[in-house]
């Protein structure tokens, strides 16, 4: 899968950064995947929109005084941003940031799930979301750690309408996708036995690349770290970093 116009209900449809420095955020992922940037100016507060070859893929802003920073946050497709927050509260999340209308872009929101997790929504209009996936420089994966991961699996399963398929179920590893295969869309990982303590539940966005291992020298030259990796595992060669501001991402090839 490469180019997309859309995304399916439910499933990942945009990612953007929280940054406390938003012109080494734009280098940097300028120089890392080859990203053009645009300020969207003072009507959509300073938002910086990435593209990939002309085509929507990432945003960034700049972080608020005392706020979160320094993290990258992903955005489900919804049919209606205001329903789904509504069935949010009603089955055992927190709504963080209620349906808001960006322009004629869109409608978005912030949810909190039931456990810890905090996950955007989008209802597009006009922004139909990243525009490529699962290619050199594009979003490939979107993972969410959780220690409550029965009852995390209900909820998007209740508020999104997932259809999930059971990856394992081990002591050592249970794992869910959202959808099946070759399909699927997204994984949601039982992160009790070993989410450091302090370490929220949270959503991982991974980003593709042609060579791990270049990839994560690059992050290197770059002023980034790298956290853990790269390894080869049954889901290609998986890599975390972070880049100059510290935001932790992770990089897959396939």
């Amino acid at each position: 899968m490469t180019k997309r116009d859309n995304a399916p209900v439910g499933a990942p449809c945009w990612i953007d950064i929280m940054s406390s420095d938003t012109g080494k955020s734009r280098a940097f992922y300028g120089d890392l995947f080859g990203w053009t940037s645009e300020d969207t100016g003072p009507e959509f507060g300073g938002y910086i929109n990435f593209f990939k070859d002309g085509v929507n893929i990432a945003g960034c802003m700049a972080a608020q005084p005392g706020g979160v920073a320094n993290v990258w946050s992903i955005y489900l497709a919804v049919n209606d941003a205001k329903a789904t927050c509504d069935a949010a509260f009603e089955h055992g999340g927190s709504v963080m940031v209620p349906a808001m209308d960006v322009g004629d872009l869109g409608t978005m929101g912030v949810l909190v799930d039931p456990g810890g997790a905090v996950i955007g929504i989008w209802e597009p209009k006009s922004h139909q979301g990243f525009g490529f996936i699962d290619e050199p420089g594009a979003p490939s994966w979107f993972e969410l750690f959780t220690r409550d991961y029965d009852k995390a699996l209900d909820w998007y399963r209740t508020v999104f309408g997932w259809k999930t398929s059971e990856v394992g179920d081990s002591p050592e590893f249970r794992y869910t996708t959202l959808g099946e295969g070759d399909d699927a869309l997204a994984g949601v990982m039982d992160a009790s036995e070993f989410l450091p303590e302090g370490v929220p539940a949270h959503w991982s966005v991974y980003f593709h690349v042609a060579d791990a291992e270049a990839a994560v020298k690059k992050v290197r030259n770059l002023g980034g770290t790298t956290i853990q990796g790269p390894e080869d595992t049954p889901y290609g060669k998986l890599a975390t970093v972070a880049d100059a501001t510290g935001t932790l991402f992770k990089l897959r090839q396939t």
